[in-house]
């Protein structure tokens, strides 16, 4: 049986990449037809009378054939265009970005036997960027979150936690300052977490979290988080097994899923020079 599935090969290395990554798809013996669409600098220098990174055309094939896989694509810091990747979720309604860890044959790091998921939510939060210019010397950002998608992350994670055979959910939060927000978020996982009386739950403020992972993470299992802490959380756990590069990432809707050719959930920037326009 073939299956048709949206191809954003990105830009930078992008390329290199999905090339190695159809390549093993193939060699799977999995029958793909790739349907090719473009994104970020690519989609503008390519497309004729386009100044959108983020074209109809590449969001309408995702939707129509329901999974696509993406290389990364430029996100410039701090000037021109915004995210293809916050736009994409945005668009898609692509509310959960699954980030796991595990640690991989003979890749040698500092920690051993690592196995675990983040899952964090992806539609709100500071990381949606809903920003604005106070004055020329005053910016500010807007940290939203929301009952209903904190309710629908958390009940993912712990989905996630019973099908998977995990045995402990951690939410991660900063409720002891952020009271009304994160706030929020910490008292909708409790509810949740009650109605999973099969799994342990707990909850760690972030920045202990953070200490707590670097000294062990092993103690961990399915953390769940708001979307700007995931981000950063995710991306740490990934150096625990090598990097950005060996590192799996996949973003889930009700009907859709993106899932990345390389390292993270942007996907990935492996082998990219931090300094410059990232492909998160």
């Amino acid at each position: 049986m073939s299956h048709k599935i949206t191809l954003i090969d990105g830009d930078g290395i992008g390329p290199e990449v999905t090339k190695a990554v159809t390549k093993i798809i193939k060699a799977a013996g999995v029958e793909i037809q790739w349907e090719e669409r473009l994104a970020g600098q690519r989609a503008l220098v390519e497309i004729s009378d386009n100044d959108n990174p983020l074209p109809a055309e590449t969001i309408d094939s995702i939707r129509k054939n329901k999974v696509a896989l993406k290389a990364p694509v430029t996100t410039p810091v701090g000037e021109r265009f915004r995210s293809v990747n916050v736009a994409l979720r945005k668009e898609l309604d692509l509310y959960c970005n699954l980030r796991p860890t595990v640690t991989l044959p003979g890749v040698k790091t500092r920690y051993e036997n690592i196995d675990l998921v983040v899952v964090r939510e992806n539609t709100e939060d500071l990381y949606a960027g809903i920003e604005r210019q106070v004055d020329d010397d005053t910016a500010e950002s807007i940290k939203r979150i929301t009952r209903g998608a904190s309710e629908r992350i958390c009940r993912w994670a712990f989905e996630y936690a019973r099908k998977h055979g995990r045995k402990k959910v951690t939410a991660s939060h900063k409720a002891n300052i952020m009271k009304l927000s994160d706030g929020l978020f910490l008292r909708v996982f409790k509810e949740v977490a009650a109605k999973y009386s099969d799994i342990e739950s707990e909850d760690v403020i972030i920045d202990a979290l953070c200490m707590r992972l670097v000294i062990d993470p092993t103690q961990f299992d399915v953390l769940v988080m708001p979307n700007l802490y995931g981000d950063i959380v995710s991306d740490l756990c990934s150096g625990f097994v090598g990097g950005l590069g060996v590192a799996a990432g996949a973003n889930f809707g009700e009907n859709t899923a993106v899932f990345g050719s390389g390292g993270g959930s942007g996907p990935g920037i492996a082998g990219q020079n931090k300094s410059q326009p990232t492909a998160r």
